[in-house]
């Protein structure tokens, strides 16, 4: 079986596990605020959008890291952190959303979802950037030694 069709196969399976599993694992707060609804029409299909982004997460973190390693030849520690924070950057927001349900109106609750998400998130988009202009900075030596 060709590997996209492994991913297309594991992103439905685990997304379609993780919309079903969602409100299980993560009930809202008592209390908690109720969409209209006219409202509620988005929220599935914001659930539907993060729980097929956590599946491909899955399936990155299932079959990616030979294709990484692949595209970052020179150095397993980057190819390992991009690998990692791709995977993350996928994965995160499932666990991110339904966690904002169940701390509800809890303040601290709230601080240690959004330092504990949005800055890992940050952190993954600057090894990335850094990871792509380390790979454009070897390709263009690349290049310009062949030139030469």
């Amino acid at each position: 079986m060709k590997t996209w069709v492994k991913v297309m196969v594991v992103t439905v399976i685990v997304g379609v596990a993780a919309m079903a599993l969602g409100p299980i694992l993560w009930p809202i707060a008592e209390g908690g605020a109720q969409p209209t609804a006219g409202q509620l029409f988005f929220f599935i299909v914001l659930e539907a959008i993060q729980s097929l982004a956590f599946g491909l997460g899955v399936s990155f973190l299932v079959f990616g890291l030979p294709t990484v390693r692949r595209a970052s030849p020179n150095s397993r520690l980057m190819a390992w952190a991009m690998y990692l924070s791709i995977g993350w950057l996928l994965v995160s927001w499932w666990p991110h959303s339904h966690l904002h349900q169940v701390v509800g109106e809890n303040l601290q609750g709230l601080l240690y979802i959004e330092y504990g998400f949005h800055v890992t998130v940050i952190i993954g988009a600057i090894v990335l950037a850094y990871g792509f202009l380390s790979l454009l900075r070897e390709q263009s030596k690349g290049t310009s030694t062949r030139v030469a």
